[in-house]
């Protein structure tokens, strides 16, 4: 079945790219991420992160448990490309994966989300040149992996006040080993 509202061609950001075929409205539902289910262990041994120069893969990781691997099975989600600024975002309902506008998106622009690859504390310059990015935005990371988290300043010895322990925002639209530029 056709997507009613966008058509997979040629990009400049990579490979093939999602464009809206009509203007879109903020919180339209644009398609589902479907593929393969496999647990995290079967798509760590079905792509093997060592060894391969350009990642390219269609896995996204939904939970501990759950990964869908749009490779096999998989519809025309899987050629919506990475941007450090989106104009759509994944939603996670019921370990399902939907894809929405994210702010209204004119007729003939390339459709995008943040992919945010997890970022660990292993996470090295090797591991941000690997999954380089390649949106073009001005507001580009230089990554497709999350954004850096910055822990807060120590307060001065005496200030009276508390340190606040950094908070970790769990991103609905994490992928791991995901999509485009892998």
């Amino acid at each position: 079945m056709k997507n009613q509202y966008f058509v997979v061609r040629s990009s400049g950001v990579h490979g093939k790219g999602a464009f809206a075929l009509k203007d879109i409205r903020k919180g339209t539902r644009l398609v589902e991420y479907i593929g393969e289910n496999l647990s995290a262990e079967e798509s760590d041994k079905r792509y093997d992160d060592e060894g391969v120069k350009n990642h390219h893969t269609f896995l996204f990781s939904v939970d501990k448990r759950k990964v869908i691997d749009a490779t096999f099975g998989g519809n025309e989600s899987r050629f919506i490309n990475h941007s450090c600024d989106p104009n759509c975002e994944a939603i996670i309902e019921s370990r399902r994966v939907y894809i929405e506008a994210a702010r209204t998106i004119r007729k003939g622009e390339e459709l995008a989300y943040d992919y945010n690859y997890e970022r660990t504390p292993k996470t090295t310059k090797a591991d941000e040149k690997l999954y380089k990015c390649l949106c073009g935005s001005p507001e580009c990371r230089g990554t497709i992996l999350s954004a850096k988290v910055t822990m807060p300043k120590k307060k001065a010895a005496g200030s009276g006040k508390k340190k606040s322990a950094a908070k970790k925002k769990k991103s609905v639209s994490k992928k791991k080993k995901t999509g485009r530029g892998r």
